[in-house]
């Protein structure tokens, strides 16, 4: 089988970083891949933006015409090139539907919402294999109504024809650098051989062993029992009666056949990550990144607190957050970076300079580090701000690598 690949919501590339082992940029600023997976199309559009550096920065690292730059509503789903594996980390949203206004036999997602992008794709192009990523929150969403938005996913790809594996991992129990807990989804369609394959083991082999996250991400048992729920047809009729009615209690494993979910609350087989003393710069870094007067703010920040509020409905509580790290621990890897990294704020790093032994923020180029990019990969012309929040919107490139792998033997079998 080919090893084309469509990359969605592609932002700097992490997909492709990953699956292709990208390690370094060559003297013209492009990636240097190791992989031979062929990006036949990625897209990436930024809504509500009048400079779109995500899709500058791939751009820049992997040619001119590497990346569409048009919002994915827009596009026309069948003139996508064919391919064998669609990629994409999309956003965590309201995935619900309703019924058409014009006739009770259609239904809707709600404008705007990218499942329904990437779940339209999915019926033009039948791809024989996905591989998504989203928040670790998602499995247990809405807050009213626990589980509903990660069952109408998979109902989703139920109906499309495909098979589904799922995993929430956190990078740094994996030998990572950093502390980010992901949601990672692998759909397969049923016409290919790897379903036949799978369809003769026992759903708690594949959450166990045989499975695509089990082989490259070993864990030591289960921690409860298999649980299971019926999402199919035979109990609800449609997307509608989902949205209506269905709740569940996702784990952190499992597997969807044929419309029953198997799932389990794994643990993983750790292993030593990369640290923050690792991936800290060894050069004196630009007087920029120290924190001169802002000292004193970010020790409150960090610190614990028990402050009074008053809820909308006039109750009195305390506000409280516990005692961080100040400074970062240099023998532990980074936490989750989100977008507002580098700035005084209670969750940006705050590490010792190894020249210096000053307290300082961490640079653009340890973010990066951060999340396994070459070195440099967003220095693109974006400001320090904007390195900062596309590392805070990116994934750990080293998570797609080893899933990578596993997908290498999957696709010579078909």
């Amino acid at each position: 089988m080919n090893k084309n690949v469509v990359e969605l919501f592609a932002g700097v590339g992490g997909f492709r970083v990953g699956l292709n082992q990208i390690k370094d940029i060559d003297k013209n600023g492009r990636a240097i891949e190791n992989g031979d997976w062929n990006f036949v199309w990625a897209n990436q559009w930024e809504p509500s933006t009048k400079t779109q550096d995500a899709y500058n920065c791939y751009v820049k690292r992997f040619g001119e015409n590497s990346c569409s730059n048009v919002d994915i509503n827009l596009v026309n789903k069948s003139d996508i090139p064919n391919h064998a594996l669609l990629t994409g980390g999309f956003p965590c949203q309201d995935y619900s539907v309703a019924r058409t206004k014009s006739g009770e036999k259609g239904i809707e997602g709600k404008k705007g919402v990218l499942w329904w992008q990437i779940n339209d794709i999915l019926l033009a192009k039948k791809p024989p294999f996905v591989l998504l990523e989203n928040v670790d929150r998602l499995i247990k969403a809405p807050a009213r109504q626990r589980g509903r938005d990660f069952g109408i996913i998979l109902r989703c790809l139920n109906d499309a024809g495909y098979s589904v594996e799922w995993r929430v991992i956190n990078a740094a129990e994996y030998g990572h650098p950093q502390k980010r807990r992901r949601t990672y989804i692998f759909a397969y369609s049923n016409e290919t051989n790897y379903y036949k394959q799978q369809s003769g083991i026992t759903p708690e082999n594949i959450i166990t062993e045989s499975g695509i996250f089990a082989k490259a991400f070993p864990i030591s048992k289960f921690e409860n029992k298999i649980a299971e729920v019926d999402l199919s047809s035979n109990v609800y009729k449609d997307l509608v009666d989902m949205t209506s009615d269905f709740k569940f209690a996702f784990e952190n494993s499992g597997y969807l056949h044929n419309g029953i979910v198997y799932t389990a609350k794994t643990k993983p087989v750790l292993e030593n990550p990369i640290t923050l003393f690792q991936i800290r710069e060894q050069d004196k870094v630009d007087e920029k990144y120290y924190l001169k007067d802002s000292i004193e703010k970010f020790s409150y920040l960090k610190g614990s607190k028990k402050i009074p509020r008053i809820s909308k409905n006039g109750e009195r509580y305390n506000y409280c957050e516990g005692k961080m790290s100040f400074p970062d621990r240099l023998d532990m890897p980074g936490r989750t970076m989100l977008t507002s990294e580098g700035t005084v704020n209670r969750s940006s790093h705050v590490i010792s300079d190894l020249q210096t032994g000053r307290l300082r923020i961490i640079t653009p180029k340890e973010a990066e580090r951060l999340n396994q990019f070459p070195d440099n990969w967003t220095d693109t012309g974006m400001t320090d701000s904007k390195r900062y929040f596309m590392m805070g919107n990116a994934l750990v490139c080293g998570i797609i690598e080893k899933i990578g792998k596993e997908l290498n033997t999957i696709l010579e079998n078909e």
